[in-house]
């Protein structure tokens, strides 16, 4: 209990003095916070001075940088602007320059306006006294002549149409003699460009024969081994055999008709007889030219029978003979021959001229197409010279090589024989033309040259290979012959389709009948 009194205050004293003890503690540590905080106060007052001196040196630094760039932008603006008032003063004193100059041409202008206006009271002057003078002229001219202003002006261009008219119809004269002579030479290239392209087609359908077959094992056999047979046929006869081209079919190719069928009957006798090898081949072929021999010689001499043409030369008659197996634009030659030399004698008993002679020009007139193959030269030249190596007279000779103007017709029988081969290869029908296209194209010609002013009359010769026209002589002179011939050509070329060419002939005479009583 004792204790318990002594302790309780020693226990106060205790924690009085361990309250004062901590109030000083205490103290102590808020002097040391203070001293650390105003430490630290410090230290930051002196980093933010520090960095305030920073930032103000870096804000001056970027002042400065951007004040040198201001000023050099403005000096910069201020060396264009220096630039651009000089260029304005510069433009500024080329318009006043161009202005003096404006100025002193306006001057010029005015000055040259009053001379013009001077000049154009002066002109106007002058142009009143010359219509003074010439109407007072025209009066005076009008007195003299009796005629009016119109009236001579009519009379003034007339003779200016009608001479201009000569000058051009004399030109044309010039210009067709200098196209006569490169016409030949022309018609040389357009011929020969013309063969080029036809040539194909031509040879297709006139250099061919077919011969039909039993079978196709027959194109072996005509083949033979190694192709020997074939091979002996081609030398034999001098034609191609094409054998694969056309089932059951052999064609024959050659240019001389004469060979062709000599070919297509040696051929046709094989097949009959069956025995193809070289040796038969070479025997038929040698019996068929033979019998075709006899055959072309009993031909030429019936076509002289029918023609009542006698005393012809064998080698004639012979060649007559072969112009069975030729034809003209479809036409057989032989066949045509006759009709020409039935022509030529019915015209020739109407003009009382020699009937058998004009039968014997006729017949023989396209001879030489039976050799035209074989010697160079036109048809009628060659026959000609055939006529004449073998005796034929003159009259004959002439008459076969005029007949298509390769020599100009010097006789009436020349002439006959001419006007017979138009009319047989004119005929319808005889050249694959219908009748109503030929009467047609015969009626439009003269029609053509019908509707041209001074045609009197025209007509269409020739079988329409011609138009003759007739024409007023007192309304067409000679000169203007040659521009009416040239004006019914082109018409006719622009509205007309024909084959060929078509000749137009101008005739103008002047006739004087009188009679005595």
């Amino acid at each position: 209990m004792i204790y318990m009194l002594y302790l309780a205050p020693a226990l106060l004293v205790g924690i009085l003095a361990g309250f004062f003890a901590h109030r000083l503690w205490g103290s102590k540590q808020l002097k040391n916070a203070r001293e650390l905080s105003q430490r630290i106060l410090d230290e930051a007052r002196k980093e933010a001075s520090a960095q305030k001196k920073e930032i103000v040196m870096q804000g001056r630094d970027e002042v400065q940088e951007y004040q040198r760039r201001v000023e050099q932008e403005l000096k910069e603006q201020d060396r264009e602007l220096k630039e651009k008032d000089r260029r304005l003063q510069d433009f500024s004193e080329k318009l006043d320059e161009r202005a003096q100059k404006n100025a002193d041409k306006e001057h010029e202008i005015l000055a040259v306006e009053k001379d013009l206006t001077k000049r154009e009271r002066r002109l106007e002057e002058m142009d009143e006294l010359l219509k003074a003078k010439l109407q007072e002229q025209e009066f005076k001219l009008q007195e003299i002549s009796g005629l009016t202003a119109e009236e001579a002006q009519r009379l003034l261009l007339a003779e200016i149409e009608d001479k201009t008219r000569h000058e051009a119809a004399k030109m044309m004269r010039l210009i067709e003699i200098e196209a006569k002579e490169s016409a030949d030479r022309k018609a040389k290239e357009i011929i020969a460009t013309a063969v080029q392209r036809y040539a194909g087609d031509y040879v297709g359908e006139q250099t061919v024969t077919t011969v039909t077959l039993p079978s196709e094992e027959m194109k072996g056999r005509i083949i033979g081994r190694e192709g020997r047979n074939i091979r002996t046929l081609e030398a034999a006869t001098g034609v191609d055999l094409i054998i694969d081209d056309t089932p059951e079919t052999v064609i024959l190719s050659a240019y001389n008709p004469m060979r062709r069928q000599i070919a297509k009957l040696s051929l046709e006798r094989l097949i009959q007889d069956g025995r193809i090898h070289p040796a038969r081949i070479e025997d038929i072929v040698k019996k068929v030219e033979q019998e075709l021999e006899t055959q072309i010689k009993e031909v030429g001499e019936q076509a002289t029978f029918d023609a009542g043409v006698h005393g012809i030369h064998p080698d004639i008659v012979r060649l007559l003979g072969q112009l069975k197996y030729r034809t003209s634009f479809s036409q057989n030659v032989l066949q045509h021959s006759l009709e020409v030399a039935s022509l030529c004698g019915m015209m020739a008993a109407e003009l009382g001229q020699d009937v058998k002679r004009a039968k014997r020009a006729g017949l023989l007139h396209d001879l030489g197409k039976a050799v035209d193959h074989e010697v160079e030269g036109p048809h009628a030249v060659i026959g000609a010279d055939i006529a004449k190596k073998y005796g034929e007279s003159k009259e004959i000779i002439h008459a076969i090589s005029a007949h298509h103007e390769d020599t100009p017709p010097k006789s009436i029988l020349a002439v006959l024989v001419q006007a017979a081969d138009s009319l047989s290869g004119a005929r319808p029908g005889a050249r694959k033309e219908l009748l109503e296209n030929y009467v047609k194209r015969l009626e439009d010609l003269e029609n053509i040259a019908d509707s041209f002013d001074g045609v009197s009359k025209a007509y269409a010769v020739q079988a329409g290979r011609e138009v003759r026209v007739m024409v007023n002589a007192e309304a067409v002179d000679d000169d203007s012959t040659y521009l009416l011939c040239k004006d019914i050509t082109d018409k006719i070329e622009r509205n007309l389709t024909y084959p060929g060419q078509i000749r137009v002939t101008v005739i103008r005479e002047r006739r004087a009948v009188g009679y005595a009583k």
